[in-house]
C-alpha cells in the first residue's frame, strides 16, 4: 500500500545552490533531475505542490551589493536568477510528465505567466505544480520571505525547506562535531536562538499565520516522501505544543 501524505497542500522551498550538485556553480543536471524525481513521487500521492527556488548558484545579490553594483539591482539581478532556475525544473519535471507552471513576481509574459493568486491556487487545484520566480517581485526581500508569504498565499498546510543536512542544529554540523540536531523547535526558539535556518521575517509570518516549518535534507534520496508522510529525519518549527 502506498504511503499517504499528512499534508494536502504543501510549499517546497530550494536554495539554489541546492541544484549545483557538486559544481562550484551553475545547474548540475543530475541533481535537478534528482529532485524532480523527489517532486513527482510526493505528486504521485495526490499533494498539491508549489515550490520557491532560490538564486544563489547563479548570483546572489547581496554579495554583489557587496561590491560595486547598487543593491537594489542586485536584488533585481537575483530575481531573474531564480527565474532561470524555475525555468530548468519545470523542463525537467514536465519530460517526467508532471504538468508545471511558472509564475513570475516580475511579468515576463513571453517565459512565463505573472503570478496571480486565484490563478495559482486553481494551477494547483487542476493537479499541476507551480514554481513560483522572481521573489517577491520587491529587493531587499530574500526567497526566504518569498516562500513564507507564498505559503500563506496558498493556504498550504506547510513549508518544507530542503537543504544540505537533515534539520535544524545548534551549530554547523559540518563544521562542529557533536553539533545537536533538533526534533522540534517554536518559532520563538529560532528567533531567540539566533539559528540561522531562514530570515527573521519569513519566521515571524510563518508564526503569524500558523503556517509549520519542517527543515529536512534533499540530498537524502526519498527524504521529501519521508518529510511529508511523516517518516525520515527532520525538525519541525511551529507553535508550543
Amino acid at each position: 500500500m502506498a504511503p499517504s501524505s499528512n499534508y494536502q497542500r504543501v510549499l517546497l522551498k530550494l536554495s539554489g545552490e541546492g541544484l549545483m550538485g557538486n559544481k562550484g556553480h551553475g545547474l548540475d543536471p543530475g541533481t535537478v533531475e534528482r529532485i524532480a524525481d523527489e517532486v513527482k513521487a510526493v505528486h504521485a500521492m495526490g499533494v498539491q505542490i508549489c515550490m520557491v527556488i532560490g538564486g544563489g548558484n547563479i548570483f546572489r545579490g547581496v554579495s554583489a551589493a557587496a561590491s560595486s553594483i547598487e543593491r537594489t539591482s542586485a536584488d533585481y539581478m537575483g530575481m531573474l536568477a531564480t527565474v532561470i532556475n524555475a525555468l530548468a525544473v519545470q523542463s525537467v519535471m514536465e519530460n517526467r510528465g508532471v504538468q508545471t507552471r511558472v509564475l513570475s513576481a516580475i511579468p515576463m509574459s513571453t517565459v512565463c505567466e505573472p503570478y496571480i493568486r486565484r490563478r495559482a491556487v486553481r494551477h494547483m487545484e487542476k493537479g499541476r505544480v507551480v514554481i513560483f520566480a522572481a521573489g517577491t517581485g520587491n529587493p531587499f526581500f530574500t526567497t526566504d520571505t518569498a516562500a513564507a508569504l507564498r505559503a500563506v498565499e496558498m493556504g498550504c498546510d506547510v513549508l518544507l525547506k530542503g537543504t544540505q543536512v537533515d534539520g535544524v542544529y545548534d551549530a554547523d554540523p559540518k563544521k562542529v562535531e557533536g553539533a545537536e540536531r533538533y526534533t522540534r523547535l517554536t518559532y520563538q526558539d529560532v528567533l531567540s536562538k539566533n539559528l540561522k535556518i531562514m530570515d527573521t521575517s519569513a519566521i515571524a509570518l510563518a508564526r503569524e499565520n500558523e503556517v509549520p516549518i519542517l527543515v529536512f535534507s534533499l540530498h537524502n534520496p526519498g527524504a521529501f516522501a519521508d518529510a511529508v508522510t511523516g517518516v525520515g529525519t527532520y525538525t519541525i518549527i511551529g507553535e508550543e505544543v
